[in-house]
């Protein structure tokens, strides 16, 4: 099992953009449902910081065939204030996750 988490922080003129790009990336999950991938969105209370957090079975991640993920991608580093960071996480305890 893999668990990562990416942070990065947008222009905040790209916040709304960022949104859009994002809810297309869970219209394109919700339709086509990959089997062992959980995933997640936060933005945080500053309004232009935004974490990712993917837990999936095996190597590769369901999120790089994605179209959606892939346009989100394309334009991310041009959005951003600060680049993303990828963390993998290293599990201590978790509840219902």
């Amino acid at each position: 099992m893999t668990r990562v988490m990416v942070r990065y922080k947008v222009k905040p003129e790209q916040v709304a953009r960022n949104e859009e790009l994002v809810r297309a990336v869970y219209g394109e999950l919700h339709r086509n449902g990959p089997a062992g991938l959980r995933y997640a969105t936060f933005k945080l209370p500053d309004g232009v910081t935004f974490v990712h957090l993917a837990d999936h079975d095996g190597a590769g991640s369901p999120l790089t065939g994605l179209a959606a993920f892939k346009a989100f991608q394309a334009g991310l580093r041009e959005r951003c204030d600060e680049p993303p960071v990828l963390s993998e996480l290293s599990e201590i305890g978790s509840f219902a996750w």
